[in-house]
């Protein structure tokens, strides 16, 4: 009995051990590069509402942003070269209300579009989210759903 007793405690032992060596990795932040910081950072707070986090390399190039759920985006300006974009290629962010976000969109002056392109149209999405895009002042491509 004290055998199998320790037989199961060591196969315990040794699955907690490599269970936590295995653990699945997590996203911790997202780093958008951007020719204004200035800029990119105005946009996100003002499209997003995005409150700006104590930022460690005080340097005049980087803004740290809290976009929720414990994540957050570091806006690094560095020398400009141009990117090839493509819109597959896109972060999304959720949103409570559609329609409101869309109001401060009209009010910003910046254009949505749906997933083929058709401007000020939403697209709906076969599970019923709605979703739009829209590009950042680098051209970045943003996906905007209700899935929130």
């Amino acid at each position: 009995m004290i055998k199998l007793i320790s037989s199961v405690l060591i196969v315990f032992s040794l699955f907690t051990i490599n269970h936590k060596t295995m653990a699945q990795a997590k996203i911790t932040h997202i780093a958008v590069y951007v020719k204004n910081l200035k800029r990119s950072t105005d946009f996100y707070t003002g499209v997003f509402n995005f409150p700006e986090l104590d930022e460690p390399f005080k340097d005049g190039l980087h803004t740290w942003l809290d976009i929720g759920n414990n994540l957050s985006m570091h806006i690094i300006q560095a020398p400009w070269e141009p990117v090839t974009i493509n819109k597959i290629n896109h972060i999304c962010f959720s949103i409570p209300d559609m329609d409101g976000f869309i109001a401060n969109l009209n009010k910003l002056g910046i254009e949505y579009e749906d997933w083929p392109g058709k401007k000020n149209t939403i697209n709906i999405r076969p599970d019923g989210i709605k979703q739009i895009y829209i590009r950042d002042p680098d051209g970045y491509w943003l996906e905007i759903n209700d899935e929130y």
